[in-house]
């Protein structure tokens, strides 16, 4: 078997990923499929950390932007995430593997509330560890989080996993000529204003030399393949790290 390279390892999950084959919510189908390529990945002995987006339910900037007050959207959209990442988390421990929730919003009667030294304790001790309401802060996306508990758990690479297959110099859906980037630094994915993640998230993740891959959830054996070093999707890392 191939050595693995990275031993701890973030994984953001995008709220849409969780959609499967409906336009929202989520799809049982996916959450199996998505619980069994996190235990696959902890089986080949990687420590792992996941961060649940909640645009599949509910987007809180959304809802700011038609009126209502920004600091309850973004609670509202926090509250997604805690679903998904309650029904990822149920999934889990259905097919036998240890893991738990941590919130960044306090609400002891559904899952745990977030502390960095536990988090470490039982990511460590083999539990996959579902991170959800972002920062339990307002103003603030999920990306940022994912940015943040993965300095915070010191992982070694953090993955953005969604429905595209990597970074390009414009929308591929809209552009048939699409270029996708093999590798891009965070100077560079800042200045282009591309679709990476948001500007804060990038900072973090440069500042503190945590390199990013943006990669297909869908793409069978991804999560694997980049645990292992090879190339998938588009990876993001500080400018003098570049070869």
């Amino acid at each position: 078997m191939t050595t693995i390279k990275y031993k701890r390892i973030l994984i953001k999950l995008s709220g849409e990923a969780l959609l499967g084959k409906y336009e929202s919510g989520i799809d049982p189908e996916m959450i199996e499929k998505l619980a069994l390529e996190l235990i696959q990945l902890h089986d080949n002995g990687v420590e792992i950390g996941c961060v649940v987006g909640g645009g599949n339910l509910m987007r809180g900037a959304n809802l700011a932007v038609n009126g209502l007050d920004r600091v309850t959207a973004d609670h509202m959209g926090m509250l997604a995430t805690v679903m998904n990442a309650l029904a990822l988390n149920d999934q889990i421990q259905r097919l036998g593997a240890g893991s738990a929730v941590m919130s960044g919003l306090d609400m002891p009667q559904v899952c745990e509330f977030y502390n960095q030294r536990d988090a470490r304790r039982r990511i460590g001790a083999g539990e996959i560890v579902i991170f959800a309401a972002g920062t339990g802060s307002p103003y603030f996306t999920t990306d940022t989080g994912a940015s943040l508990r993965a300095i915070e758990i010191k992982a070694d690479l953090l993955i953005k996993a969604t429905k595209v297959d990597g970074i390009y110099d414009r929308d591929p859906v809209k552009h048939a000529d699409a270029v996708r980037y093999l590798h891009l630094n965070f100077d560079q994915a800042i200045d282009q204003r591309l679709a990476v993640m948001d500007v804060a998230a990038m900072i973090l993740c440069n500042d503190n030399a945590l390199d990013l891959v943006v990669c297909d959830i869908n793409q069978p054996g991804a999560l694997i393949d980049l645990a292992k070093g090879k190339q998938v999707g588009t990876r993001v890392t500080r400018k003098e790290a570049e070869q």
